[in-house]
C-alpha cells in the first residue's frame, strides 16, 4: 500500500504501475505457481515485484531489471524494508545488456517495460523459461489501440506484432486476461 500511495503522489507516471487489482492477480498467480525463480523486466517503483514475491519459495529469488536509475533507487528503498529484502535482486540498466548476464532458469517472467522491445525480451528469455513455466506480458491491449481497424503508434504496433507472433507459435499456450490494460498469460509447453 505504501508503494502504491508513494507512486501516485510522487511519480510523474503513476499510470505505469500495475495497481491494486492487477497486483492482487500477480500475487495470486505467483502463489499458485510457487516459483523458485522470477524475472521481471520493468521495475518502476517496485509494486509489481513485491506482489510477485509473495509466491516465492523459501529459497526463491526474484530478479528485476530497471533502466531508469531514479526509479531503481526508489524501488530498492522499498525492497530493503520488505519481507523479501533478501530474495529480491535489482539489476540496473538496459535489459538487453543485463539479461545475458543472468544464468537462471525462470519459472515465471513478467514483461512490463518498453513495448517496442517485447519481442526482443521474449526471444531473449524464452529459452531460459522452464517447460511448464509462464511469461506474463502486460499492456497487451495498449489502451485499446490494438483493436483499431488501423493501428497507429509504435507501441500499439509493437504490441500487435508481439501478440501475432504468439499466435504463430506451437510451443506456447496463451490466455488473455482482460484485466486493466490486458495481460497475456503465456505457458511454455515445449
Amino acid at each position: 500500500q505504501e508503494v502504491e500511495n508513494y507512486t501516485h503522489a510522487q511519480h510523474s507516471e503513476p499510470h505505469m504501475m500495475s495497481g491494486f487489482l492487477q497486483g492482487r492477480f500477480l500475487s495470486l498467480f505467483s502463489e499458485l505457481v510457487k516459483p523458485d525463480r522470477i524475472l521481471e523486466i520493468g521495475t518502476l517503483t517496485g509494486f509489481s515485484a513485491l506482489c510477485l514475491a509473495k509466491g516465492l519459495t523459501s529459497v526463491g529469488e526474484l530478479h528485476t531489471i530497471e533502466k531508469r536509475e531514479q526509479d531503481a533507487a526508489i524501488a530498492q528503498s522499498f525492497f530493503d524494508r520488505s519481507l523479501y529484502s533478501s530474495q529480491i535482486k535489482l539489476h540496473r540498466g538496459d535489459a538487453r545488456l543485463v539479461l545475458p548476464t543472468l544464468n537462471e532458469t525462470w519459472d515465471l517472467v513478467f514483461l512490463d517495460a518498453d513495448k517496442t522491445s517485447y519481442l526482443d525480451y521474449f526471444n531473449m528469455v524464452f529459452p531460459a523459461v522452464r517447460v511448464g513455466g509462464y511469461i506474463l506480458a502486460d499492456n497487451i491491449f495498449f489502451h485499446g489501440q490494438v483493436f483499431s481497424e488501423e493501428v497507429h503508434g509504435k507501441n500499439a504496433k509493437a504490441i500487435l506484432r508481439f501478440s501475432e507472433m504468439l499466435l504463430e507459435r506451437d510451443d506456447v499456450e496463451v490466455t488473455v486476461v482482460p484485466l486493466r490494460d490486458g495481460l497475456s498469460v503465456i505457458k511454455k509447453v515445449r
